[in-house]
């Protein structure tokens, strides 16, 4: 199916706005545009928005890999394992409206907890249970950040971005190889990629100078008030007559 020149320049949007989120804070691309890619074309979530995230995260570890917390990222990455299966299996099984609504259900359900301010302490246990819910998640709907976010907030800012990074960067290599192996992943969805690289890519260059110049609280609002406005648009194309 092809791009429209309206549904393109959507994505491309989406994209780049992930992207900033995704470098200022570590976490939120997916969350972002995992919605909109359904909406707009079912196919494109989880794989084509995992492949650019893999990209902009390996963007952050290269500028602030030094702070990573390897310890706490290996614990994660061990609990990914069986999330990562668990949800290549969901892809494989799951209709695609019942995919897309399991999307929209991921992204409210992350918003909820971000605005509740839920904090658990990161213990071995946490992280490891946060790595699976976070692999599961992930690989299914692309979105693995809420609870990785959730169990790392009290890291400092680059420390956080660098663990996030890392954690996401194998993990999504990992989903990736996981969705292959299903066989959802094809040329279609590589020229996707392709043709949206691009945005990535400048969203990750403005992500600098528009840190600096936006208040991390408010931008972080409004991405969550955008994914949630994904959301209800996913459900209500689903669940609508």
């Amino acid at each position: 199916m092809g791009l429209t020149g309206g549904e393109f320049v959507l994505l491309s949007l989406t994209v780049g706005i992930g992207a900033v989120l995704q470098v200022s804070v570590g976490f939120g691309l997916g969350m972002l545009a995992a919605p909109v890619f359904s909406l707009v074309d079912p196919t494109l979530a989880p794989p084509v928005v995992l492949l650019l995230a893999a990209g902009v995260t390996a963007a952050v570890l290269a500028r602030e890999g030094g702070g990573t917390d390897l310890r706490g990222c290996g614990w994660a990455l061990a609990g990914r394992v069986p999330g990562t299966a668990a949800g290549a299996l969901l892809v494989v099984l799951l209709p695609a409206r019942h995919l897309a609504l399991l999307i929209a259900g991921v992204v409210l359900a992350g918003v909820a907890a971000s605005a509740a301010g839920y904090a658990p302490r990161p213990r071995r246990s946490s992280v490891f249970l946060a790595g699976t819910v976070s692999g599961l998640m992930g690989t299914a709907t692309s979105i693995g950040g809420p609870p990785m976010a959730m169990v790392w907030q009290r890291l400092s800012g680059p420390r956080l971005r660098a663990t996030m990074s890392a954690f996401f960067l194998v993990g999504s290599l990992m989903s990736l190889a996981a969705l292959a192996a299903a066989g959802a992943i094809g040329a279609h969805t590589l020229q996707r990629t392709a043709l949206l690289a691009p945005a990535a890519a400048a969203g990750v260059l403005l992500a600098g100078p528009l840190t600096r110049r936006l208040n991390a609280r408010h931008t972080r609002t409004a991405a969550m008030a955008l994914a949630v406005a994904g959301a209800a648009g996913l459900v209500a194309r689903h669940l609508g007559p």
